[in-house]
């Protein structure tokens, strides 16, 4: 089972490469893509899922008709780096549904969080009542998107 990314030969990583841009594939399509039968094909997509290079699928949804079309990066500085401060404030971002990514960072801030709000108003809504209440934060600084040239969920990188 191949558990580095060194370990994927061709043949996997096309089976990675098609299921990262379309998730639905049948098992006879994705076998049909990578030239091969269907039984390999399936043997190897559950050797990558369970070798983890697989971690789950998932829809992609339009926050737009969802409701939340605007995304704001907020960078926020917390006032103590102990263990307890950075375990709960990973705790209520986890809680918040509006947060769709949270990254510890370096640099002048400790975390960048990504956010679905729906305009102006939602994000004061957002800040006033959920993030200036979690303890521990110092300082945020706030950018809405204004467009998203690319947005993709991994990076495949080719065989040597």
């Amino acid at each position: 089972m191949p558990n580095r990314v060194s370990d994927l030969d061709l043949i996997d990583r096309r089976i990675l490469k098609a299921l990262l841009t379309e998730g639905r594939l049948s098992n006879a399509d994705l076998a049909n893509r990578v030239g091969l039968s269907a039984s390999p094909c399936w043997q190897r997509v559950r050797r990558l899922e369970e070798g983890g290079f697989i971690r789950g699928y998932a829809s992609i949804l339009d926050q737009d008709l969802l409701g939340a079309a605007e995304t704001v990066m907020i960078e926020v500085v917390l006032d103590r780096h102990d263990d307890e401060v950075l375990e709960a404030f990973g705790r209520t971002m986890q809680q918040m549904p509006e947060v769709l990514e949270v990254h510890l960072t370096t640099g002048e801030y400790d975390y960048l969080i990504k956010v679905a709000v729906d305009g102006t108003k939602g994000y004061e809504s957002f800040l006033r009542e959920k993030l200036y209440r979690v303890r521990g934060i110092r300082h945020t600084r706030s950018s809405f998107v204004l467009r998203t040239l690319k947005d993709v969920q991994a990076y495949i990188p080719d065989g040597d």
